[in-house]
């Protein structure tokens, strides 16, 4: 299990901002469709549309922002974006016809995404030698507040009313909010001088570029869990439906146990792209299982998917510490936050084509699909290696180890 609490002062600070943001964003996460479908009764094609909108708004603003931040200063950018996205989300109870809730889940959305991009610099600076098992630590501590927060959209949902999901979406609001004002106690940190050359570097840096799109490929898994394996369940298998939580539980544990522990091990990128092609073959594995559960009794259908769950979680550990060491170790650090804003795009259009890749794959094809997908991710693990090293041997690298050096030298 993760320690329940970092060592440093900002580390805390950090954990603290992040556990309160993730329970506002698991009420979200669980009944945020549902109030614009049921409470603000908006055409569910048209919260589809406007959601798609949203996702190109935020992958636009990601590197933008995470420039802002490496430039002007991390901790202000970064509680910039949290008060938006707060003020966006407070904006949901206006929302009473289609284009106010695009402008709405723009606003959030773009918040969301510039948010990650601005807090990279603040992993980076106070997440101490091995910034990228700090980054592992808080993912877990994700988990832990989108849970909770999951627990309160229960209820929402239960309850059904206006008024329910009214105060679910100003308590998302509130949330936010806290996260931005805890960041008040969290020392401000120096930007580091920028070197001369171009000032958009990570948009030239094709080898990062190639492992963003393999790191987004690899991301389509997250939505098996989300999306595939819940649709199968119901329409394929004979397994009961109260099993869809029983999975993302079981996911969710793990996770929360041992997300630190897969990250200690790599420790490298190198060991990074050997973590993504372990990764791929835990998801190619976990895909053949769940086509397995579909014409079998209920019981050994639950059995198997319970197990590809677990497999595939494991794989989930190893993608997630990969892509922590490589964004982090391969980005120079007076561009931390452009460098990790880029990382993020593959995540976004993971986000945005993922969902429907899956069920066009995996419900409507079939069985045969879930190989599909299997074969697609071991496909991007193994050329996760290959991708790995001609990134290290990018001139881009020679900054980061120059400028590395320059911190670390003693003033005379």
């Amino acid at each position: 299990m993760p320690r329940l609490m970092p060592d440093s002062g900002p580390q805390r600070v950090l954990a603290a901002s992040n556990f309160v943001y993730t329970v506002g964003s698991g009420l979200y996460l669980t009944a945020g469709v549902l109030y614009f479908t049921q409470a603000v009764h908006l055409p569910a094609d048209e919260v589809g549309v406007g959601l798609g909108i949203a996702g190109l708004v935020a992958l636009a603003l990601g590197v933008a922002v995470g420039h802002l931040a490496d430039r002007h200063g991390a901790r202000g950018v970064y509680a910039a974006t949290l008060m938006t996205q707060a003020l966006a989300t407070a904006g949901f109870v206006l929302v009473d016809s289609f284009w106010p809730f695009v402008l709405a889940v723009c606003a959030a959305a773009g918040a969301k995404a510039a948010g990650i991009a601005a807090r990279s610099p603040l992993i980076r600076h106070y997440g101490g030698d091995r910034p990228q098992e700090f980054r592992a630590y808080l993912r877990a501590v994700t988990n832990v507040g989108i849970s909770l927060g999951a627990v309160g959209a229960g209820w929402v949902v239960q309850a059904g009313t206006l008024n329910a999901y009214q105060l679910m979406v100003v308590g998302n609001a509130v949330a936010f909010a806290v996260s931005a004002a805890l960041l008040v106690f969290l020392p401000p940190i120096a930007t580091v001088p920028t070197p001369g050359g171009p000032r958009w570097i990570a948009l030239r840096d094709r080898p990062y570029l190639l492992l963003t799109a393999l790191d987004g490929i690899m991301a389509i898994q997250f939505k098996v869990l989300t999306v595939a394996i819940p649709l199968w369940l119901v329409g394929a298998t004979t397994a009961p439906h109260w099993l869809i939580s029983g999975t993302m539980l079981t996911g969710t544990v793990i996770v929360v146990a041992f997300q630190v522990r897969a990250s200690r091990n790599v420790d490298s990128p190198t060991s990074g792209g050997n973590a993504y092609r372990r990764a791929g073959i835990a998801f190619l594995i976990s895909c053949s299982i769940i086509s397995l559960s579909a014409g079998i009794p209920a019981w050994a259908a639950a059995t198997l998917l319970i197990i590809a769950v677990v497999i595939h979680t494991v794989g989930e550990l190893w993608h997630s510490a990969a892509g922590f060491e490589v964004s982090f170790a391969l980005a120079p650090p007076h561009a931390t936050g452009q460098y990790l804003g880029v990382f993020g795009l593959g995540a976004g259009l993971a986000e945005a084509v993922g969902p429907g890749l899956l069920i066009a794959l995996c419900i409507t094809w079939g069985r045969p699909g879930w190989y599909v997908v299997g074969a697609l991710f071991v496909l991007t693990g193994l050329a996760a290696p290959l991708a790995v090293r001609r990134a290290q041997s990018h001139p881009n690298r020679g900054q980061t180890r120059a400028v590395e050096a320059t911190e670390k030298t003693p003033a005379a």
